[in-house]
């Protein structure tokens, strides 16, 4: 599936300006503000886009509460900062959410809370969404679901994310502009020849390709150090630490769209969060990870701490026995030599190796990525590119990506409820439920996937969950989805209201789909903006 022209003797193609490694959030954001600036790209990710770490977070765009107590203030304004870009540029996949933070005399004194809320709320200058404040949760409907001994409590805001969304409209919006995103595409290996890096690349299918870039950027997250070591053949004195994160989602706890942070003896925080409208999502725990970064799940005891973490302060406990799915993922994080897992700062580090005593012009710079967090990633993106801008002119000049929306976040007057309202009168054959999961999931692109359907018919088969084929169809050609996990748990959250028999019916339509489709189809996804039939 993968060619190159110069191994049929025909003309080789011109080197890349940058050839990323890694499909999540840091490469997919790089490729994105890169190509917008001129310059040409090929990303490449081994699995899926967003496949592990970038679709195992915790669902949030934030500065960081808690990194304040480690005098993060740098990373924390920064990400202050950029939650208000993010909820301009994405507002079909991030929103404000409000945050319950109930006072324990046994953790952190009242004071201690009332000036990093305060510290919270001025760090990032001007901010769009409404500042902290004390709650008698004794008398608030907001203290309803907590347990009689929490009085007293805080309340703040931050933004919540679709995560793994984020991810795959920034390598659509690249791949828009001009870049060349290829997932399930591993890269073999890459040496440096006459000034370029040459690299050798190959798909699921078997076929490989060689291809030539100028620079090359190693966004591979926990494989970052691998990548180098393995791949690239390059020593590097910067480590990367892996820290393990699990969730747990349970039946909804509590009514009301408020998320709650409790804090734990140890020192820890741990998130319930409304979850799919259906559920509560309770996570995270913070484990060293030593294993292979792509095997990882829950154990038993993340899902007893947890558990024991809202029942100090819920009202109704939760069990083991109550959790309807789990999901775990390891953060890259930059090694600051941190004793404690919590501990280690979630700041990024930039680090370029270049060609030695090579001309600038000929250097074959190689970024790494050492840690970062979602709701940074923009920013990563921008100073990555300041990076490399000595060694490739067509980098340099301002970013613009802060003020441009993502795919489908152009919702016009009113916002998000506002397209709702539009789009439950363009198409009222669908119910409330579904439309409010089509501009949440799509934004304006909604209307892509509805097309000239005037009933359910015309939407073709349904697999569950209001999924349809006309939706299956958007996902394939548009967002580079190709098996039901990525359209069930990476595209959409519909694996959590599907049953056994929809995804059997769905991997069957995949796979006819794959059998029948022409070759082009089977390779990549159409252009943003080509209509979809049916």
């Amino acid at each position: 599936m993968l060619s190159e022209a110069s191994n049929g003797g025909e003309p080789a193609r011109p080197p890349y300006d940058l050839l990323i490694v890694g499909g999540g959030i840091n490469g997919a954001g790089i490729a994105r503000d890169a190509v917008g600036r001129g310059a040409s790209v090929l990303l490449v990710e081994q699995h899926d886009l967003a496949s592990h770490t970038s679709s195992a977070s915790t669902k949030l765009i934030h500065g960081g509460l808690r990194y304040l107590e480690y005098y993060e203030f740098r990373l924390v304004r920064e990400a202050l900062i950029e939650r208000e870009r993010l909820l301009r540029i994405a507002p079909h996949i991030i929103w404000p959410l409000s945050f319950v933070l109930p006072h324990s005399r046994l953790v952190r004194p009242a004071w201690m809370l009332r000036l990093g809320l305060f510290l919270y709320d001025h760090l990032g200058g001007r901010m769009t969404l409404p500042r902290s404040r004390g709650v008698r949760l004794d008398r608030d409907p907001l203290g309803v679901p907590l347990q009689p001994a929490f009085k007293r409590g805080f309340v703040y805001s931050d933004g919540w994310v679709q995560d793994s969304r984020l991810v795959v409209l920034n390598a659509m919006d690249a791949r828009t502009r001009g870049a060349d995103i290829r997932t399930r595409t591993t890269l073999v290996d890459a040496r440096r020849v006459d000034g370029l890096w040459q690299a050798t690349l190959a798909d699921a299918a078997g076929g490989t390709r060689t291809v030539r870039a100028r620079a090359l950027v190693n966004a591979a997250g926990p494989w970052v150090g691998s990548m180098l070591r393995d791949r690239l053949g390059i020593a590097t004195t910067k480590q990367v630490r892996l820290v393990k994160g699990s969730h747990i989602v349970v039946p909804r706890q509590f009514e009301g769209e408020q998320a709650y942070i409790f804090q734990n003896p140890d020192k820890r925080i741990v998130f319930a969060i409304p979850y799919e409208r259906q559920f509560t999502l309770i996570g995270t725990t913070d484990l060293p990870w030593t294993a292979d970064p792509g095997q990882v799940e829950i154990s038993a005891e993340e899902i007893r701490y947890l558990c024991d973490s809202v029942n100090r302060y819920l009202r109704s406990p939760v069990s083991p026995a109550d959790v309807v799915w789990s999901y775990a993922g390891v953060r890259p994080l930059y090694d600051d030599a941190a004793r404690n897992a919590s501990a280690v700062t979630r700041d990024y580090v930039l680090d370029v190796d270049v060609a030695a005593g090579a001309h600038p012009a000929d250097a074959a710079p190689l970024l790494s990525i050492f840690g970062g967090k979602i709701t940074t990633y923009r920013r990563l993106a921008e100073h990555a590119l300041e990076k490399l801008a000595p060694f490739l002119p067509i980098l340099k000049g301002s970013g613009w990506t802060a003020g441009r929306a993502l795919p489908g976040g152009d919702l016009g007057p009113g916002g998000f409820d506002a397209a709702l309202a539009r789009l439950r009168k363009d198409a009222p054959f669908l119910s409330a439920e579904e439309s409010w999961r089509l501009v949440r999931n799509y934004g304006s692109r909604a209307w892509t996937i509805i097309g000239d359907a005037r009933g359910p018919a015309d939407l073709g088969e349904s697999f569950g969950g209001g999924l349809t084929a006309r939706e299956v169809e958007y996902l394939v050609r548009q967002e580079w989805a190709v098996t039901a996990e990525d359209i069930l748990w990476r595209r959409s959250r519909l694996g959590l209201h599907v049953t056994d028999e929809d995804v059997a019916r769905l991997d069957r339509y995949l796979r006819d789909r794959q059998r029948d489709a022409a070759p082009e189809d089977r390779r990549e996804p159409c252009p943003a903006g080509v209509a979809l039939a049916g």
